[in-house]
């Protein structure tokens, strides 16, 4: 008999224990619920939240949404940290059908008004304090109207298919923003638990999941829109390539709102049936503390926040025996006592558009299989090498465009034709270079496009070349990544001053900080005289030939960009 709609065989094709595995966002919670239903999947705060307590919180909200009147399709956006309401508001938005859209902590004001109008999101479900910030009053700042009227939230002109917001907060609220608490125990229709069954069990693998924001090429983000099954599959896949058991107890600085801390983090651990431990933000002695407190056995950070941790003055000496689950080569190695390279995932390439993964070895692979490669395309996925202006396909070993397709392919861009987003054949053109050798594995070799990869995150050179261009002393912005040991690139704007003017770096860096994400913010800045600046035949400034002055510049002042000191 074949398996259900919401199903699917892969024990060929991950190797996991059991045969049928359900490919729906809720399949899942019911699934790691029915088989680890006492154990604890959340740690935060000292407090835990068991699996069983963690569906069934989910479904509670899931009936505060009913009763809120949210439709399937109904995009319900998420601005909350690492914490355990995040999870049951996934979960429970998950089960009554709605589409996810996760908001970007990080996010400025302006970045987070136009996803939530670009995604249409009829509920806001938030944090008041984060990391030294306000939102509910960086709401007001732009949103006036929702202190005094309680039903503004449904008519913000800017939001316009905005009907609710619903925070976390300790202290009283605006009149038009309602306690998370009370929206909890608003009194459900009498039937709220059976249409949520109803609303879970009508869906299928193929039904949207998650509209998850990006930087694209332009200066605004896209919105990547997701099926049910590519974030399950990637889950159950991570648990598996993780090698991540019950008795693990997982730390991650993976902040939720990105694909890699849905599956890898979160989707992963409660696989597995392991612990997850929640941090809201990251400091290095505070996951320092943490992992020996816990004793954790995987970390999950990107590669500069490891070297902050190891690096803080009270990493040596504490006690990290079992943690195993770090890359050799990673600063936290010599602290946890590895000895030998038998763990690693860094022979993996993928992008929020496939939610990560692509490809990938198994992190038990031998050291010598994990080396300069990122590994072949995982079941279901498919990895082909084009020449980038002609399409056509590259032989074995000759540099091309990575094409993808395949299960966790996103179903496309929010609000743009699928036929601008895949070419005829249902490939997604990634814009990196790389090439396939002789035994199917992937040699990524970086970005075709000006896409800035810094600290895990892709950056827009275009969005911040905006932020910069209305300043009177700037004629020309450009920004671009220089290679960073730890952060792979680090972004440095060049400029060009307006004839007569002296650019004020500090008044620049202040009016940078206030318009971008802090991540997106330039790590260093170099201004470059009429007369240097490279240019075309054309007299545009040329991206590439500003990198490797940026670089000379780096080098020549022995600059210091995040621990790493160029030119030494």
């Amino acid at each position: 008999m074949s398996a259900p709609a919401t199903e699917l065989d892969l024990r060929l094709d991950l190797g996991l224990q059991h045969a049928v595995l359900p490919l729906t966002v809720p399949g899942f919670l019911k699934a790691v619920t029915a088989r680890f239903g006492p154990r604890v999947a959340l740690r935060f705060e000292g407090h835990d939240l068991r699996y069983d307590e963690l569906a069934r919180e989910a479904r509670a909200l899931a009936g505060a949404l009913l009763s809120a009147g949210v439709e399937r399709g109904d995009r319900v956006a998420i601005l909350v940290s690492n914490r355990p309401e995040w999870a049951t508001a996934f979960f429970g938005a998950a089960l009554v059908g709605a589409i996810v859209v996760p908001v970007n902590t990080f996010a400025t004001p302006e970045e987070r008004e136009y996803i939530l109008r670009h995604a249409d999101a009829r509920l806001l479900l938030m944090q008041r304090h984060l990391a030294g910030r306000d939102f509910v009053a960086e709401l007001l700042t732009r949103h006036p109207e929702l202190e005094e009227d309680s039903d503004a939230a449904r008519r913000l002109s800017a939001l316009p298919e905005l009907h609710r917001i619903v925070c976390i907060s300790s202290e009283p609220l605006p009149a038009a923003i309602e306690p998370w608490g009370d929206f909890l125990t608003a009194e459900p229709s009498e039937a709220w638990a059976t249409r949520v069954d109803e609303r879970a069990d009508a869906l299928t693998p193929e039904d949207p999941s998650l509209l998850i924001y990006t930087s694209g090429t332009t200066d605004l983000p896209k919105g990547v829109l997701h099926s049910q099954k590519a974030a399950v599959i990637q889950s159950w896949r991570f648990a598996e390539i993780l090698d991540l058991h019950e008795d693990d107890i997982v730390l991650t600085a993976q902040p939720f709102f990105w694909t890699a801390g849905i599956s890898m983090s979160l989707g992963a651990t409660l696989a597995a049936g392991a612990k997850l431990l929640l941090q809201e933000t990251f400091d290095a002695e505070a996951a320092l503390d943490c992992a020996e407190r816990e004793r954790a056995t995987t970390v999950h950070a990107w590669v500069h926040q490891e070297k902050a941790m190891a690096e803080h003055p009270s990493a040596r000496g504490r006690d990290f025996g079992p943690l195993h689950r770090v890359e050799f080569d990673s600063p936290l190695a010599p602290l946890a006592g590895l000895e030998r390279d038998v763990w690693g995932i860094h022979a993996s390439y993928g992008m929020t558009e496939t939610f990560t993964l692509v490809s990938a070895l198994p992190t038990w692979a031998s050291a010598k299989d994990r080396t300069g490669n990122s590994g072949v395309a995982l079941p279901g996925m498919e990895i082909r090498i084009v020449h980038p202006e002609t399409g056509e396909a590259c032989p074995v070993g000759e540099r091309g465009e990575i094409i993808v397709r395949g299960v966790t392919l996103m179903q496309g861009y929010w609000k743009v034709p699928a036929q601008d987003v895949f070419d005829g054949e249902g490939f997604f053109h990634t814009s990196d270079g790389g090439y396939l050798d002789s035994e199917g594995r992937l040699h990524w070799e970086g970005r075709l496009s000006g896409i800035i990869k810094t600290g895990g995150a892709n950056v827009s050179p275009l969005e911040v070349e905006k932020a910069a261009a209305d300043q009177p002393a700037v004629r020309a912005a450009i920004a671009v990544g220089v290679p960073h040991p730890t952060l792979g690139e680090a972004i440095v704007l060049c400029l060009v001053p307006t004839a007569g003017h002296r650019v004020d770096e500090a008044s620049l860096r202040a009016t940078l900080k206030r318009r971008l994400a802090a991540y997106k913010v330039p790590k260093h800045l170099v201004v470059v005289s009429e007369s240097e600046a490279p240019t075309t035949g054309t007299q545009k400034l040329r991206a590439d030939a500003l990198r490797e002055l940026a670089q000379e510049r780096l080098i020549a002042g022995r600059v210091e960009i995040a621990g790493h000191v160029y030119g030494e």
